[in-house]
């Protein structure tokens, strides 16, 4: 019997990897929560304003978009960005995702943190940091990084 159990086993899984692979078609349909983080980068990317309800991403705004833009957009998760780059992906845009992306707030001050104190921060990984917690809307800056800007902002004699 286990000669008639195997054919079964095959258009199942034959069934199931084309599911997988529809998924990810050209034609796939964005979640809510994908679809109102573009319109969150349309806004800032663009200029437009999309209108309310169903919307479709324009080419142009797919053009402009970046992993960056992804990892700090508020709401947007690390689900959310998958989904958006297989989005984007079936369109022919290839989003590549940067080296630290994804992390949290508080290994991002982390780490912005220590290599302050051994004297290896630039300007620029400061302001990423902020840049970040900005667009996620954090209001809680660790005391350590309240000292770092301090002392930066202090040091420039402004």
């Amino acid at each position: 019997m286990r000669s008639s159990e195997q054919p079964e086993a095959e258009p199942r899984a034959q069934q199931s990897a084309s599911a997988l692979a529809g998924r990810s078609g050209p034609a796939e349909a964005l979640s809510v929560r994908a679809e109102n983080v573009l319109k969150i980068l349309a806004v800032e990317l663009m200029g437009e304003t999309p209108p309310q309800g169903k919307w479709t991403p324009p080419e142009r705004l797919l053009e402009k978009l970046t992993y960056r833009h992804l990892s700090i957009a508020r709401n947007c998760g690390p689900r959310t960005t998958a989904e958006i780059i297989r989005w984007a992906q079936a369109r022919g845009k290839t989003i590549k995702r940067l080296p630290l992306a994804g992390r949290s707030l508080s290994a991002l001050w982390g780490d912005t943190i220590a290599k302050f104190s051994t004297g290896e921060i630039s300007k620029a990984e400061i302001v990423t940091a902020l840049e970040t917690s900005t667009r996620r809307r954090n209001t809680q800056i660790p005391v350590a990084l309240q000292q770092i800007l301090l002392q930066i902002i202090s040091s420039s004699g402004g």
